[in-house]
């Protein structure tokens, strides 16, 4: 039974705050969400019943700025899941210097056995049912794990029809035609993509020729692969929910992304074989990319890792247990808060972009996040080596100290 994610997260939490010098009582205030919000909505269905759905918002920290925060649809979504992720991404907005602060949101459903009506009505009323906490200035939701600009779109729009005018800060990763941003869908990957670059380079390990494995091969895995490929690494096997390919010769990763646009999958993709996940997690390679979900390596699979660098794609593919036998193994871990952390600080771009009605162009933004992710990623690493401390809890430790720092200047009302 894989670990519970809430409790991951306490637990890496309570190892770097150790090396923080804060109050006890700032310190539990920390590992403690502000806000639940849990709803119960109606939705009515293609065939005229009605389905009671179950939903959450959380907030985890406002001490940097309103909270901030993707949107899942997933069977399995659990409110412990929701914290943690909440509380990840207080810490992935203070790794990159973002001024906002953690949120998470979910519905207990599976997108892909409802049809484009009933999705909508489910986005629209749990939008509604949340609107309580959402705006501009407080909590800007965005797309997360069965969730895309179409749910956005629909979110901004029942938020606007509300207060009788358009409001395109109210989310991100929003169309382009209605306040999106330029360079959004790639962003995540493009972190990771960024992000491995300079694990490379601090391993001494040329890209080019560069052996890389993505599990997952959707919004964050496919960037990743085009974008690392073109710098000359080679792809060598890719996963999705239904199987894998692989080739050790290197997969065309353009070709395959339209392959499997088509087909739903990845899995029947020529010229290259088929590889079960479990396999694929346990190949020969330099850079590992888990892009699926959490708890993907674990004590039990962590001993036949093979790959040299860890590029966290995904929140929390890695268990504790497994954190601690990849480290002993010398394996570089480019730990999620900052791995991941394109999206977010894309997210903020279009932000500031919707709150100036005043949009940049492409190459700028990929520019200020290129910069962003290398100054988190360089921070990282010095405090890894000023505390001789793993990446994981050096990341966590400039997180804590961050929002720590906010808290006590701001002081505890009233």
């Amino acid at each position: 039974m894989a670990e519970n994610a809430y409790a991951t997260a306490h637990r890496q939490f309570d190892k770097a705050v150790r090396y923080v010098n804060i109050k006890t009582g700032i310190a539990e205030y920390l590992r403690t969400p502000k806000r639940e919000l849990s709803v119960n909505f109606p939705v009515e269905m293609d065939d005229g019943s009605v389905r009671v759905f179950t939903g959450y918002r959380v907030h985890h920290n406002t001490a940097l700025g309103p909270t901030k925060g993707g949107i899942r649809y997933h069977p399995d979504v659990s409110l412990d899941d929701v914290r943690a992720l909440a509380m990840w991404m207080t810490w992935k907005c203070a790794v990159v210097g973002l001024p906002y602060g953690g949120a998470k949101g979910g519905v207990i459903c599976d997108p892909k056995a409802l049809s484009v009506r009933e999705l909508e009505n489910l986005t629209r009323r749990y939008a509604t049912e949340i609107s309580v906490l959402m705006s501009p200035q407080g909590d800007i939701p965005a797309p997360d794990v069965g969730t895309g600009e179409r749910e956005m779109a629909w979110i901004m729009d029942t938020y606007s029809m509300h207060r009788g005018y358009s409001v395109p800060a109210v989310v991100t990763g929003k169309p382009l035609a209605i306040g999106g941003s330029l360079g959004r869908s790639e962003a995540t990957g493009r972190g990771v993509m960024v992000t491995t670059l300079e694990a490379l380079k601090r391993k001494n390990m040329a890209i080019e020729g560069t052996r890389v494995v993505i599990q997952g091969f959707g919004k964050v895995g496919a960037p990743a692969a085009f974008l690392i490929e073109e710098r000359g690494a080679k792809v060598i096997a890719v996963s999705d929910a239904r199987g894998g390919v692989y080739n050790s010769h290197g997969l065309n990763t353009r070709n395959l992304l339209a392959y499997a646009s088509a087909q739903g999958t990845v899995v029947g993709y020529k010229p290259a074989e088929p590889i079960a996940n479990a396999e694929l997690l346990e190949l020969e390679c330099d850079v590992l990319m888990p892009c699926a979900l959490e708890n993907q390596i674990t004590a039990t699979n962590a001993p036949r890792v093979r790959a040299k660098i860890v590029a966290e794609g995904a929140n929390g593919p890695l268990t504790p247990e497994a954190d601690e036998l990849l480290t002993d193994q010398g394996v570089f871990i480019i730990p999620d808060i900052l791995c991941n952390a394109g999206g977010v600080t894309v997210s903020y771009f279009e932000w500031v972009q919707d709150l100036q009605s005043f949009f940049w162009g492409e190459d700028e933004i990929n520019e200020r996040l290129r910069q962003i992710m290398v100054r988190g990623f360089n921070q990282i690493l010095r405090i890894a080596h000023e505390q001789k401390v793993d990446t994981r809890t050096a990341a966590q430790i400039l997180a804590i100290q961050r929002v720590a720092e906010a808290v006590m200047l701001r002081g505890i009302y009233p």
